[in-house]
């Protein structure tokens, strides 16, 4: 199957520009991304794409055990670097999709000028043998994918708007949940436990490209401690901490997150001299 069909790729911004590509978190599609992309599209090559069995991606090409883990989606990523050819990448991942990021700049970093990492968690369960606070015990993360199960719809109503924070915006909270509602309930099930049960922070350490860590001043879902651990382990990463939010600041904060995405992949490109 024809990668950019599969995602549904477009291509936006400044032809020959320096590439920034987007990727979404659960529940969502690159729609998210709306309010940033025309900021980023002045000096870069804007890449959005929806993950499979996500927004307008061919839900055919959609199989349980492939996306049963995040690397399905790594595979995924890498496949629409090396299609787009359109040199290392500034990839932005977004909750979820940071971990993709760590993972995919591990296995390639070649094709990787830098990582953004923002609202990141390589773990959402708490691990008190270690000291590390994921933001979620083992008996909220099993009570939240059971409600998932139980309801779908009913999850999503009340939990996005959790996610979404900024309760004095409500209609940032019902957008999130409408795009909740869109995506199918057995995809969305299995793409809940790739998110909610992944622990990725051993992965950290391996990646070798520059990386900014964008983490939100409030966050129900990443705590800020998520946000100084990712920085921790990265070698040589750079940790910012966004006046957005809650969990979507490209949502709630679409100028100030499109500034240090342009920020951050703008210094890249001074690096390589592009």
């Amino acid at each position: 199957m024809d990668v950019r069909g599969r995602n549904h790729v477009t291509v936006t911004g400044r032809a020959g520009g320096p590439a920034v590509m987007l990727a979404h978190g659960f529940g969502c599609d690159q729609n998210l991304w709306r309010l940033v992309a025309p900021t980023l599209e002045r000096d870069f090559t804007v890449v959005l794409f929806d993950h499979v069995g996500s927004g307008n991606s061919s839900l055919s090409a959609w199989d349980p055990e492939r996306y049963g883990s995040l690397d399905g989606y790594v595979d995924d990523v890498l496949e629409l670097c090396r299609e787009l050819a359109l040199g290392p990448v500034t990839f932005v991942g977004h909750s979820v999709s940071a971990m993709m990021g760590v993972l995919a700049a591990a296995r390639e970093p070649g094709a990787f000028a830098g990582l953004v990492l923002l609202a990141p968690s390589p773990c959402f369960v708490d691990d008190p043998g270690t000291g590390y606070r994921g933001g979620f015990s083992a008996a909220d993360i099993e009570e939240l994918l059971d409600s998932l199960d139980a309801n779908y719809l009913g999850w999503s109503g009340a939990m996005a708007p959790v996610i979404m924070g900024n309760p004095e915006r409500p209609e940032l909270g019902e957008e999130l949940t409408n795009s909740f509602c869109r995506t199918d309930p057995d995809i969305a099930r299995v793409f809940a436990r790739v998110t909610f049960l992944s622990d990725n922070r051993a992965d950290l350490a391996r990646v070798e490209v520059p990386t900014l860590v964008a983490q939100c001043s409030s966050d129900a879902i990443a705590p800020p401690e998520v946000g100084a651990f990712v920085h921790a382990q990265i070698p040589a990463s750079r940790l910012v901490t966004l006046n957005a939010t809650g969990h979507c600041p490209q949502l709630s904060a679409p100028r100030e997150t499109a500034a240090a995405i342009a920020a951050f992949a703008g210094a890249r490109v001074d690096v390589q001299g592009g």
